[in-house]
């Protein structure tokens, strides 16, 4: 039996060491799984590169990156915010490649109109971030629109986040390229053709969860929402997303799923 292999894939300007312990949690509700988490250009090890602009391009190199390392294909994708554009276009342009897709608290055009997709109450706060602000003012901020069990502040993690942006500086310019490339970036209007799971956390402070729950509608996917958690599922709740995911596999398996839509209305 062939090894599935499990696909992270991260959101703006955000690295691999932000999924912190949840690979581990994630390998525990998948025994046998092999969990590969790689970082984007102009993240992580790889922030001295440019950003790509376009989120195909994306999907280029993430292909490139793991066939240089020896990972072949079919992989399942579990992807969060921008990392959801990225599964999506790569199910979408290469569906033999994708056995599944998990997509987590993201939000794409058609579907979504720009003012939920970026929730218009943190514009003000992102705009002075980007003009004047230094890398603690920006963790810090990005850990309170993210979080809902973290919001209120733990120095510790933030401590980690602001150490991960000191040694692997993601530029603005970066930043900016990323925004753009999930700005413009366009979903296809019916579901890639293999099986779709959709996830939220209600308490999402950065994109409004609706935009989880009409994509699901508009491709007739599973799609499941936590009532207490926020943008950062994985941070907030790990254990939850990582049972459920195992849960859902196992009905999508035996052709008993189906069930979890219900959560999504």
């Amino acid at each position: 039996m062939t090894t599935p292999t499990w696909i992270l894939l991260r959101g703006l300007m955000r690295e691999q060491r932000h999924w912190g312990s949840f690979p581990a949690t994630l390998a525990r509700a998948l025994p046998g799984a092999r969990i590969v988490t790689p970082d984007l250009p102009g993240n992580g090890t790889r922030h001295d590169e440019d950003s790509a602009t376009r989120v195909a391009a994306m999907v280029e190199d993430c292909r490139q990156h793991l066939l240089a390392r020896g990972i072949p294909a079919p992989y399942h994708l579990l992807a969060l915010s921008l990392g959801g554009m990225v599964a999506v276009e790569w199910a979408s342009r290469y569906p033999q490649e994708i056995a599944r897709c998990v997509l987590v608290n993201t939000s794409m055009r058609p579907f979504n109109p720009f003012y939920r997709r970026l929730r218009w109450q943190n514009y003000g706060a992102l705009l002075r971030q980007l003009l004047a602000g230094d890398a603690r003012s920006q963790e810090a901020l990005i850990l309170r629109l993210t979080s809902r069990r973290h919001a209120h502040g733990n120095p510790a993690l933030l401590a980690d986040w602001l150490s991960y942006q000191q040694e692997y500086p993601v530029s603005r310019c970066n930043a900016l390229r990323q925004l753009l490339s999930a700005a413009r970036y366009r979903a296809p209007d019916s579901r890639p053709a293999m099986p779709v799971l959709v996830m939220a956390g209600a308490q999402d402070q950065l994109v409004d969860h609706r935009c989880s729950q009409r994509l699901a509608r508009a491709w007739q996917a599973d799609c499941l929402i936590h009532g207490d958690a926020g943008h950062d599922l994985p941070l907030d709740e790990g254990e939850w997303l990582a049972r459920s995911v195992a849960r859902w596999l196992g009905e999508e398996m035996t052709d008993h799923g189906r069930t979890a839509q219900s959560s999504c209305r």
